[in-house]
């Protein structure tokens, strides 16, 4: 059983509403696209027939007015030839194709009409199909944001994620004591440039040793 009933049913839908009472929105907006694409092929094939029909008339059309002309011409030969019997039979036959035409005329109005509807009718599912495939694509992204969420949130409630974490912190504190171990093994080992470096440092505090005995000296001096 379809969703739509009919074509009506089918321009006068609320998409969103239907999707929105769905339980499986993803399906659902799967079964309206299809049933209105099947609508859709049925409306143009019904279109396509009707353009058939509409090129047979205009046809027909054409050789009825090529009769009545042909029938014309019958009756002013008839005329010419004095033979107003004949004029007259001729002038009957060229108005039987007129009638007819007219007929004709009535049934491409009656087409012309039928295929502005079709027309109508086409474009106001492409629109429909338009506005479904896009709810459509909405849906899809959303159930690969929600299902990315939902796998985020699996791996971190499981625990892995904690579990992870605490190895890589142990990591680091073997590898802090690591380290601390090759720093410890070069305690009390000077390099040249250390050394250097303290003979500088003890030239300096010599000289504000000396600087501090003088001040002191003087001092002492002052006050004597």
């Amino acid at each position: 059983m379809g969703i739509f009933s009919r074509f009506s049913d089918i321009i006068n839908s609320n998409i969103n509403s239907l999707l929105d009472k769905a339980e499986d929105p993803e399906k659902m907006v799967r079964l309206i696209i299809q049933e209105m694409e099947e609508t859709l092929v049925e409306v143009r094939t019904v279109s396509a027939k009707a353009i058939a029909d509409k090129k047979e008339l205009l046809r027909r059309k054409q050789w009825l007015a090529d009769q009545a002309e042909s029938w014309e011409q019958k009756a002013e030969l008839a005329i010419q030839k004095g033979r107003e019997d004949l004029a007259k039979g001729a002038l009957a036959e060229k108005l039987k194709f007129i009638n007819e035409g007219v007929d004709v005329d009535a049934e491409l109005d009656a087409i012309e009409e039928s295929l502005q509807s079709l027309e109508d009718e086409i474009t106001q599912l492409q629109q429909k199909i338009a506005e479904a495939k896009a709810r459509q694509k909405s849906l899809v992204t959303r159930q690969k944001t929600a299902s990315s969420k939902l796998k985020v949130r699996m791996v971190l409630k499981g625990g892995s994620v904690e579990e992870t974490l605490s190895k890589l912190e142990g990591y680091e504190r073997k590898l802090d004591e690591l380290e601390g171990r090759a720093e410890s093994m070069d305690l009390g080992k000077k390099s040249l440039a250390d050394e250097i470096e303290q003979l500088a440092k003890n030239d300096e505090i010599e000289a504000q040793l000396a600087a501090l005995k003088e001040r002191v000296k003087t001092k002492t001096e002052d006050q004597g």
